[in-house]
């Protein structure tokens, strides 16, 4: 049970950077995984689904992707638990989970997960797997919202970025309004083996991942680095 979250990087943040996609790809046990792309959260972008091809049919894969507004799939369980790895882009986190949830994808992921099939995700990609985390996805505001709960805790991606939700994310911790968790910056990731922390990679070599959490004394948010290891996979 594999889950790879990304701050940030990858084929739509890094086209020229293929660290983290090809370590996501060679997870995998086998030689050529089905990776399906979820572009939920982008609402079915054409242009982000036409950038993950581009990317993913020069690697060792058979990329395909699920469409939830303009569906061709019918049997979606069926579809998504053949797959190998479940690869989930970035956007509005609000409306990603609002719309698994109608069409039943929150159970499914679970279930896929369960079954052995690597999920992994960029930004709301990231934000899913977890408890909670802070979202932009109300325009001017950063708020907060649910995740799937599959990995305990809270997530803040791209936290080196000042326009994203990094300063929100301590406040809301420091107010015990999300619970402590993982803030990643652009170009770094969590490998999690079950709920477990398997590793903390990056694409960049000074990207970071924080656990954020109140201090000891429970007045400030103390910021801990995680242990990186630096992919070097071209």
């Amino acid at each position: 049970m594999n889950i790879i979250a990304m701050g940030g990087g990858g084929f739509s943040m890094e086209p020229n950077n293929p660290r983290l996609d090809r370590y996501i790809i060679n997870q995998s046990e086998q030689l050529r995984p089905k990776i399906c792309f979820l572009p939920t959260a982008s609402g079915d972008s054409e242009q982000y689904i036409q950038r993950f091809y581009t990317f993913f049919k020069e690697e060792d894969c058979e990329p395909t992707h699920l469409s939830l507004l303009k569906p061709e799939v019918a049997d979606k369980e069926s579809f998504l638990l053949s797959q190998d790895i479940i690869y989930v882009g970035g956007g509005n986190t609000r409306n990603l989970m609002a719309l698994w949830k109608e069409w039943e994808l929150d159970r499914i992921l679970e279930k896929a997960w369960k079954n052995g099939t690597i999920l992994a995700g960029i930004s709301a990609g990231s934000i899913c797997w977890f408890d909670e985390g802070p979202t932009d996805s109300v325009p001017g505001q950063v708020t907060k919202v649910k995740g799937l709960g599959l990995l305990h805790g809270s997530t803040c991606p791209h936290y080196d970025d000042p326009e994203e939700s990094g300063e929100m994310y301590r406040h809301y911790i420091a107010n015990e309004e999300l619970s402590a968790g993982y803030a990643m910056d652009d170009g770094a990731a969590i490998h999690f083996v079950g709920t477990d922390i398997h590793k903390a990679i990056s694409s960049r070599p000074e990207a970071k991942v924080y656990h954020v959490a109140k201090d000891e004394n429970g007045q400030d948010v103390k910021e801990t680095p995680l242990e990186m290891e630096y992919i070097t996979i071209e």
